[in-house]
């Protein structure tokens, strides 16, 4: 099977210069810094000045990487490690099974690399109404990178409203999986979870258990 065509990242990327490279680190340096603070203090009482002297950098500098708090604790977060997972996907896979594979591979490298930041972004989706808030406007925009991908392998129009539904329907359940998780304390399996959100948008609500009919008292 040859390798996916994708709009999603460009084929074969060169290796990144010494700019691109420092303007790398500079994010991360960003991000650990805020994570590492938010764990110390909670994300309110975290402030631009308090991560740019944690991070090294002037707020302006800060603020030209991310014009939000919120910004710094979702990028990459689900955006890049699924959108590249996906690009790599055989061309001629059906896309259900493309996204499947992409999301398996995103959420276990989330769960091996970071699974404190993992854990703490989900509490954080969970506890803070501006993240999820934050979260939830970045969908469209995600949304419409995920259509034009699936629209590339079904020949379908990216800006159809089947296309349109199709993808956004998988950003808010993948939303809802990882609220679900946070709210039931990360004792589910998170892999699990994707799949049965999948399963859900795949296939419908599963049939309603059979229940048994109360007893009569005599």
């Amino acid at each position: 099977m040859k390798a996916a065509r994708s709009p999603l990242v460009p084929a074969g990327p060169a290796r990144p210069g010494l700019r691109e490279r420092k303007k790398t680190k500079t994010r991360e340096a960003i991000r650990e810094a805020t994570f590492a603070l938010i764990g110390e203090r909670g994300y309110d009482a975290v402030t631009i000045e308090r991560i740019a002297e944690r991070a090294e950098v002037s707020p302006s500098t800060v603020l030209r990487y991310f014009p939000a708090k919120e910004d710094i604790v979702l990028t990459d977060a689900y955006d890049r490690p699924l959108l590249s997972a996906l690009a790599e996907r055989p061309a001629d896979e059906p896309w259900p099974a493309s996204v499947r594979h992409a999301l398996h591979r995103a959420v276990g490298l989330a769960l091996a690399e970071q699974p404190e930041t993992t854990l703490l972004r989900a509490r954080l989706l969970l506890e803070v109404p501006a993240v999820r808030s934050r979260m939830l406007e970045s969908l469209s925009a995600t949304g419409r990178v995920l259509a034009r991908d699936l629209a590339a392998r079904t020949g379908l129009d990216p800006d159809g409203l089947e296309v349109r539904v199709r993808a956004t329907s998988l950003l808010c359940g993948l939303l809802e999986a990882a609220t679900y998780w946070a709210e039931h304390g990360r004792a589910d399996d998170l892999p699990g979870l994707v799949d049965r959100t999948l399963d859900i948008l795949g296939h419908g609500l599963p049939e309603p258990s059979p229940t048994r009919p109360a007893d009569h008292a005599p």
